[in-house]
Order: structure tokens, then C-alpha cells, then sequence
């Protein structure tokens, strides 16, 4: 790890989180994953060697503690936030809240993932929203690669799935969109229902359960931060 040479205590944190991937990897954990291959689903680009070198850094700094489940395999290993770790969510937050608002661009092909879209989905929609009985979503997103089209999420007894294979129940609600345009609805950079209006999503399925997908379908948390008017400044007087 390169360093700054200096003892600036902010010199000294951006020598270990300023390292490509770290905080999205703290991004990862804040959001609820502890597992290895969890963590691979919210960086799909980065390598395993690299993810586990990250880890070990983390590890090493104290910001993450791991367990060991059975055998020495990365999928048997649980990690979890320290102290440190979790003092680290408002400077995540508020550095997403930040990017939402001062350093957002258009969003490229490069920049859209059908899958890590809906990995995040998967872990913030709003099960509370829909019945207790098994409730099916799919989306189809007709200009995403190959095999990353169809996807299912499935609501039962507050739970989440997410299904690239088609589970095989009945689906309540279809939704059809361009990647682009349900990327730009999850980051609130436009309205779940200004698209529907507009025409370029189109929903299918239950009245009923389609008047609750706006409040089933819950922004990125980040995205969400960025939203509000004004991000409050820290005293570095405290």
C-alpha cells in the first residue's frame, strides 16, 4: 500500500479507503452482506483475488472481523463490521448522498449492470408491501446482454428472492423496461411513475398490486440521500 507520507489523520484514512474498490466493498457491507460470494454479486468487475486482498486489508485495519464456518473455503467465511466498520456509514452515505448530487453524469452502457441492479433491488425493496403469500415480479429488460433479460423477484412472508431462471410460479406483475430507464428510476434520477407515463415502462398484472410497486420498489439508499436539499457539514470543531 502506497502511502502519503504524512500523519494527517485524514492522510492516514485515505491511504486504506481510497484504494480502488474499498469502499464499495464498505458499500457491500453496509448494505447487509456478509458472505464472500454476496460481496462478488455487488462488485461484479472486480476479481476474486483482488476482492479477498481487500478483505485481508480491511481485516488487518479493523474495520471488518471474519468467522469461520466449517471448512477454509471464501464461502465459509463470515464477515462483519467492527466499531470502526459501522462509524464508516455516515461518511459512505454521505459520500453517495454527494456523487447523487454534484457527480452524476449520463449513465453509459459501461455503467449499466442488469444484475447488480437487481442484486440491490433484491436487498431494498419493501416486502412489507405485498401480502404474505408468494408474490412474483418479473422484469424483462429487452436491451440487456444475453441471459441478463429476465429476471424474478419473488416476495413471501417477508422475504426476497431473486430468480435469473424462471422459478416456475405464476407471475402477479410483469414489468418491461429498458435497462437505462429503470437504472435512472433506482438511482432517483426520475420517477417510477413518470416512466410508466411516459410510456417506457410498462406494467402488467394485478391492479392491486401494481398501485403498491412504487412503495415496494424503494430507491438505492444512497440515491435516496442524495435527494435531500442540502447535506449537513460536519463540525471539525467536535
Amino acid at each position: 500500500m502506497k502511502t502519503y507520507g504524512q500523519f494527517c489523520p485524514l492522510a492516514q484514512a485515505a491511504q486504506l479507503l481510497c484504494e480502488r474498490w474499498t469502499l464499495i466493498i464498505v458499500r457491500e457491507f453496509i448494505a447487509g452482506s456478509t458472505r464472500f460470494n454476496e460481496l462478488r454479486k455487488g462488485v461484479p468487475l472486480m476479481s476474486p483475488t483482488l476482492l479477498s486482498n481487500r478483505l485481508k486489508q480491511l481485516e488487518k485495519a479493523g474495520v471488518i472481523r471474519r468467522q469461520q464456518y466449517g471448512n477454509n473455503s471464501r464461502d465459509s467465511r463470515a464477515y462483519e463490521l467492527t466499531e470502526a466498520g459501522h462509524e464508516l456509514r455516515p461518511v459512505v452515505e454521505l459520500l453517495g448522498a454527494w456523487g447523487h448530487r454534484w457527480a452524476r453524469s449520463d449513465l453509459n452502457n459501461d455503467d449499466l449492470d442488469a444484475g447488480l441492479l437487481m442484486w440491490d433491488m433484491r436487498r431494498s425493496v419493501d416486502a412489507s408491501q405485498f401480502p404474505a403469500h408468494r408474490i412474483v415480479v418479473q422484469f424483462e429488460y429487452p436491451d440487456a446482454p444475453q441471459g441478463a433479460r429476465d429476471w424474478w423477484l419473488i416476495s413471501e412472508k417477508g422475504e426476497i428472492d431473486l430468480c435469473l431462471n424462471d422459478p416456475g410460479y405464476d407471475v402477479d406483475v410483469l414489468i418491461k423496461s429498458s435497462l437505462a430507464v429503470m437504472t435512472a428510476v433506482w438511482t432517483c434520477q426520475k420517477k417510477f411513475q413518470d416512466a410508466v407515463n411516459a410510456q417506457e415502462i410498462k406494467v402488467l398484472g394485478d391492479t392491486a398490486l401494481t398501485k403498491k410497486l412504487p412503495d415496494w420498489l424503494r430507491s438505492s439508499l444512497l440515491s435516496h440521500l442524495g435527494t435531500v436539499k442540502k447535506i449537513p457539514a460536519l463540525d471539525w470543531q467536535a
